[in-house]
């Protein structure tokens, strides 16, 4: 029914266009409008809809095109040859246009069985990569637990977080409305600042807060602000609330006009401006932070005094 109705709706809009040219130019092209007419039937509803919309353009060109008109008869004698001929003709272009449907038919089957076993190869692919992730993490953590120097144990436990962070961010590639490559900012900076809050024991007093602009971005620039935030975060928890019980520290990340800003301020003591540039005590973590700056595109900024210490990272769209 589907094809008898497709094939029908082909053969009156070939009529229609008919009727309408035959206002201006009568006669001009009798067969012309038909051979589209079965080829798009073809295509869309199978060979039998095209042998019927053609049947259909057949006929309509034999009664009301050839002379004498409103007649099955015919006053030509040439005419019973070219009606022998257009059929000819409608039959190859149906066989031709039902071998091309039946070519798309196999080689869309073909790309949707490549898509399936892709599908699966990168199930497979992030079930092994997420195993290592986690064997790392459970290595490192292990030896951090075993260290009996705390210098080392830190190293080790930022290490930890520089991994975790990592690894977030790749089970972030295979969930949520992003597309593939692609991580969504807003879920997986929460779940890193709750991991982060957990793992440096930020509970009651000190408050980490989290929000951001429902950004999806490549996976590279989202592991790169995700350790951003990690050493910044783990800076502050440090460093920013010496001798004291209570504390905020906030990271946000949201659309600015000429791409996004990154930014990790809190509440604490400050610093001066020489550690700003050249790091806490001079340690690695500002070296990692910037270069990280870099990878994701941005450029980097810190402002501190009594109120707390803000860094903030322009990111270019």
């Amino acid at each position: 029914m589907t094809q008898l109705a497709f094939a029908l709706l082909c053969a009156t809009a070939a009529i229609s266009l008919r009727a309408g040219i035959d206002l201006f130019a009568a006669g001009a092209g009798p067969f012309a409008l038909g051979y589209p007419a079965v080829l798009v039937a073809t295509l869309f509803a199978r060979w039998p809809a095209g042998m019927l919309c053609g049947a259909l353009s057949l006929a309509h060109t034999w009664y009301f095109m050839l002379p004498p008109i409103h007649s099955w008869l015919l006053k030509r004698p040439e005419d019973l040859p070219r009606l022998a001929v257009l059929t000819f003709a409608y039959l190859i272009l149906i066989l031709i246009a039902d071998l091309f449907r039946r070519a798309v038919r196999r080689a869309a089957a073909e790309r949707d069985r490549e898509i399936a076993e892709r599908d699966l190869f990168l199930e497979e692919f992030d079930h092994r990569v997420t195993n290592n992730f986690a064997l790392v993490a459970a290595l490192l953590d292990l030896q951090r637990r075993r260290s009996a120097s705390e210098e080392t144990a830190a190293a080790l436990g930022s290490a930890l977080a520089r991994v975790q962070s990592i690894a977030r961010a790749h089970r972030h590639l295979y969930r949520g409305n992003a597309g593939p490559g692609d991580v969504d900012m807003a879920s997986y900076l929460s779940e890193l600042c709750t991991a982060l809050s957990d793992a440096l024991f930020l509970q009651g007093a000190i408050v980490l807060e989290c929000a951001s602009d429902h950004v999806t971005l490549p996976r590279d620039r989202a592991v790169s602000i995700g350790l951003i935030v990690n050493e910044l975060v783990t800076n502050a928890a440090k460093h920013a609330f010496t001798g004291r019980d209570s504390g905020r520290i906030s990271v946000r990340f949201a659309t600015a006009p000429r791409g996004w800003t990154l930014s990790v301020a809190d509440d604490g003591r400050g610093t001066s401006p020489e550690l700003l540039t050249q790091g806490r005590a001079g340690g690695l973590g500002q070296r990692l932070t910037e270069s990280f700056a870099r990878q994701a595109g941005g450029t980097l900024r810190a402002e501190s005094g009594p109120d707390g210490t803000r860094v903030t990272v322009e990111l270019a769209g």
